[in-house]
This record gives C-alpha cells, sequence and structure tokens, in this order.
C-alpha cells in the first residue's frame, strides 16, 4: 500500500510541476489527478478505449491527460488526425522513450532521425519492393499449403463441432514470416517455440500493464519497486534469444558460404539485410562499431516478425468470421473469384502437395475481394490505437498547444466506426467501398482519412501494401477451394475483445467443406 502511495503522489507532483512550467493552453481533459488515477490503474488497450469514447462527448475530439511530467493527448477525429499526421507530419514523428525497456534498435521505437531512416529504407527498399515482395510468392503458395492441409485434416476429425481456425491461421502466418525472416523452412517445433517466447515478451512488455507503465515512465525507480517485474522481462528476453538468435547465426553462415550465388535465383531473407549493416555515426559507440549487436538483430528480426503476423492473423480471422456469418458475401465473394481464375481443381488429400493456387496477379481483378478486406480491416480495426506519437515540437491544433515532449495517440478503431463518415457504420458491407473513387480506396490518407487502419504518415506501417497482399491471398484460396458454414445450431459471435490486437472474445469455429464436393457452392 505505500509503494503505491509514493507513485501516485510522485506521479502527481511531476504533473502538478509540468503544469506550473507551462502556461500554453492544452486540449481539455481530466484533472491531473483524475488522468493519473486512471492510466495507472486501467488496462491501457482495454480499458481506456470507452473512457474517451465517453470523455469524447464532454471534451470534444482533443483530450488531454496529464501523466507524469508530460501530458498524452488523444486525438479523435479524421480531420485533426489529417492535419497533425499530413500537413504537419514532422511535429509528431518520434516515439517515446522506450529506453527502460528496449536497449536494442528497432524501426518501430527508434527515435524520429537518421538510425529510423536507415532501418526503415533497409526494409522497404531490401523486403517490402515490388520485385523483392513477387520474389516471395513461393513462400506465400508453401504457407498457403500448410494452412489448406491442416485445415482439411482438422476438419475430418472435429467435422460436426467444426474446426477452430486461429491456431491454423497463426501458425500458417509465422511459417510465412520466419521464411521470410530467416529464410529456412522450419518446422512446427521451432514454429511453436517461435510463437510462445513473442507471445511471451509481448505479455510482458504490453503497454495495458500496469507495471510496464510504471517502467517506462519512472524507469529507475520502477526498477527498485518492481524488481520482480523487471527480473521477469529481463527473463523473457534472454529465453527469445535462447531461440532466435541460433536461427539469426545460422543463416548468417550460410550466406557467408554461398554469398557469390546471394541474389540470383537464392531467396533474399530480411536477415540478410541486416547482416552487413553500419548504422549512422551517432551508433559508432554502440559497442560493436556501429554495426547491428546479436541483441538489435533478435530484437529487429522479432519486429518483423510480429509486426508481419499479429495483426494479419487477427485481421484474417474477423474477415473469415463475417463470410461464415454472411453467406451472401461469401457467395458474391465466391462468384467472383470463379468468374477471373474459372472453379477450384479437387483438393488433394492432406499432406499431397496442392498444385493450383490462384495467381497474384489475378488478384488485382478481384473488385469485390479487395472490397471485403478493407470492410474487415474498417469494421475491426486491428487495434484500438495506433503506437504512440511523440511531439518532437510544438504544433498548434484548433487553437490548442500539443506540447513538445507530448504523448500523442489516435483512436484508429473508433474512426473506422464513425457514423458522420460512414453510412449504417456496425453493418459489415463491403459495397461501399466499390461506391467510390471507382473502388479505388487509399489507405495512406494522404489527400484525407477515413479510416487508418495502418497509421498514416511518417510512422504508417512500411508493410501496409504487403499486409493487404497477404489478406488477400489468404481468403481468395481459402473461399475458392472451401464453403464456410458455422457448426450445427451455432452462430458466429463478433464480440470483441482487447488483446495485443483485437480479437474474437470466442474464436471463429466453422466447417468446411470442399467446393468441388458441393456441386451447389
Amino acid at each position: 500500500m505505500y509503494t503505491w502511495f509514493v507513485i501516485i503522489v510522485s506521479v502527481c507532483l511531476a504533473a502538478l510541476i509540468f503544469r506550473r512550467r507551462d502556461g500554453k493552453k492544452l486540449p481539455p481533459g481530466p484533472s491531473f489527478l483524475s488522468s493519473n488515477f486512471l492510466l495507472l490503474t486501467i488496462s491501457v488497450m482495454q480499458g481506456l478505449r470507452p473512457i474517451i469514447t465517453n470523455l469524447k462527448s464532454k471534451y470534444g475530439p482533443l483530450i488531454t491527460f496529464s501523466f507524469g511530467s508530460r501530458p498524452l493527448i488523444f486525438i479523435c477525429s479524421q480531420d485533426l488526425a489529417h492535419e497533425i499526421l499530413i500537413q504537419k507530419s514532422s511535429s509528431v514523428a518520434d516515439r517515446p522513450s522506450y529506453s527502460s525497456l528496449e536497449e536494442s534498435c528497432t524501426i518501430t521505437k527508434a527515435s524520429y532521425g537518421s538510425t529510423w531512416r536507415f532501418l526503415r529504407r533497409n526494409l522497404a527498399t531490401e523486403i517490402l519492393q515490388p520485385s523483392r515482395v513477387k520474389s516471395y510468392s513461393g513462400a506465400r503458395k508453401w504457407a498457403l499449403q500448410i494452412l489448406i492441409g491442416r485445415l482439411q485434416q482438422q476438419q475430418q476429425q472435429e467435422e460436426a463441432a467444426g474446426v477452430k481456425v486461429i491456431d491454423h491461421f497463426e501458425h500458417a502466418m509465422f511459417s510465412l514470416f520466419a521464411l521470410m525472416c530467416f529464410g529456412m523452412k522450419l518446422d512446427e517445433h521451432r514454429i511453436n517455440e517461435i510463437i510462445s517466447k513473442s507471445r511471451d515478451m509481448l505479455f510482458a512488455v504490453h503497454p495495458g500493464n500496469l507495471g510496464v507503465n510504471i517502467l517506462c515512465t519512472f524507469p529507475r525507480l520502477g526498477k527498485i519497486l518492481l524488481r520482480k517485474k523487471w527480473k521477469d522481462i529481463l527473463q523473457k528476453r534472454e529465453d527469445q534469444e535462447k531461440v532466435m538468435l541460433p536461427l539469426v547465426k545460422s543463416r548468417i553462415e550460410a550466406v557467408n558460404n554461398s554469398e557469390p550465388q546471394l541474389g540470383g535465383n537464392q531467396m533474399v531473407a530480411y536477415v540478410d539485410t541486416l547482416m552487413h549493416l553500419q548504422l549512422p555515426e551517432e551508433n559508432a559507440n554502440n559497442g560493436n562499431g556501429g554495426k547491428l549487436t546479436d541483441k538489435d538483430l533478435v530484437s529487429l528480426c522479432n519486429e518483423f516478425l510480429n509486426a508481419g503476423t499479429d495483426t494479419t492473423i487477427s485481421a484474417l480471422q474477423w474477415i473469415m468470421a463475417n463470410l461464415v456469418k454472411y453467406p451472401h458475401i461469401q457467395r458474391k465473394l465466391y462468384d467472383e473469384i470463379v468468374s477471373v481464375v474459372g472453379p477450384p481443381p479437387p483438393l488433394p488429400p492432406p499432406g499431397v502437395e496442392l498444385k493450383s493456387f490462384i495467381r497474384e496477379e489475378d488478384l488485382q481483378n478481384m473488385s469485390y475481394l479487395k472490397a471485403v478486406v478493407l470492410e474487415g480491416l474498417r469494421r475491426h480495426s486491428p487495434a484500438p490505437f495506433v503506437l504512440p506519437h511523440r511531439a518532437q515540437e510544438e504544433a498548434e491544433l484548433r487553437g490548442f498547444t500539443i506540447p513538445r515532449g507530448a504523448t500523442v495517440n489516435f483512436t484508429v478503431a473508433d474512426m473506422g466506426l464513425d457514423p458522420k463518415v460512414w453510412d449504417d457504420p456496425v453493418e459489415f458491407k463491403p459495397e461501399r467501398f466499390l461506391q467510390v473513387n471507382n473502388g479505388v480506396f487509399d489507405v495512406t490518407g494522404r489527400k484525407g482519412i477515413k479510416m487508418m487502419p495502418f497509421g498514416v504518415g511518417k510512422r504508417m506501417c512500411p508493410g501496409y501494401a504487403l499486409g493487404l497482399l497477404h489478406l488477400e491471398s489468404f481468403v481468395a484460396n481459402l473461399i475458392w477451394y472451401f464453403h464456410w458454414t458455422p457448426p450445427d445450431g451455432h452462430d458466429v459471435d463478433l464480440t470483441e475483445k482487447a488483446e495485443f490486437t483485437i480479437v474474437m472474445m470466442n474464436p471463429l469455429q466453422a466447417k468446411i467443406s470442399s467446393r468441388t464436393d458441393k456441386i451447389t457452392t
């Protein structure tokens, strides 16, 4: 009890000092006592969203919480998000300091500057450029082969109850990104190890965790008062390194032994692009001569895996859940697919190689498929908020001041459900994306924001195009090969639950059957 008294008093004094030093007109919000009580005693990702929704009706679309020595500002409207993220993009392009929890380099957590630009440019030019993405088509087919085979096998075992699909989505997506990251097809045991250690680490440093909030805000005090929590984080980080570092070193050794052939028929993995990087001068004293350390390599690979899998897995489950719940939408999508590529061939038995997949160039001719994917991202945003931004310079917004050093976030999930922007926002209606701009929707928000599932501006997810491709490819092939229905006597429950992403409270279970076995589907 005494510990919590010290923490709360310290927070309140820091907030009071900040307020006295800064006479700028901050956006309105709860008092500093209420702000600190809320932010220290609730789960940020789960409990804060409904609170902000209620506060919006009282304070408007700009809300300030006074937390520690800096304010936390939430922006709750599309036009304000566009003004600050696009028109004044550099002002909030930084990140809050995570140095107390993460000592290694990552793109996500790097401050806005030369190191961030360098690492992001490497990812964009070496992995995410179109020709390189195309070179990974074989990896996507391999992951689809795994997924379809697992679904077939599971359906035969659980025919009446249906298949719980989320575990299979997770395994296939991690298999795909592990191949792209390490250049190796890993067995099920190794993939499960990576998933387990990644999940453990995410839970340990999740921003909705009370101890994490305190460690980030008061690192020195937090490490003393929360010794057990800090020790647990360090242990989980060590466990993760034990699983991933051997994969990194194995790939580096393989590439060094065959370097003259690299760039020919050999697939370029993410690790390959990192092994010889020389960081900008500001990192010259990192203890490794400016080259990435082992911890840096593990952190960047972990970032690559998690950024590519978590949101995609969640979005894929939500899209498939709506296609199960609304059979007329599933039928319309199947009809479009068949009109472009023809009916599917018979499925081979599980374990036998699948020869036919929908070609990725054919996806470009499936406008309804694209609309289904976009509607899934709108209706079920992968996360309630984006990762926090930090104002690296003062900015004015609608007569209010966003002070330098403030933490800024955006209510992306609620933006996708705004009745002022979307007709019937809670309804799943892919057709809405076919009715504007000839079916072309700009997710980057450059000309205007309607939704921002990948973020917007300088800190927008650099892999958004790859994420859309993966969703379109997986959804198209799953609907092409299988007819999806609810288990007998059950309906699809679309109740949400917040974890790392917004997931289904009751994960999707579905009966699946081969399209070639059902003449009328």
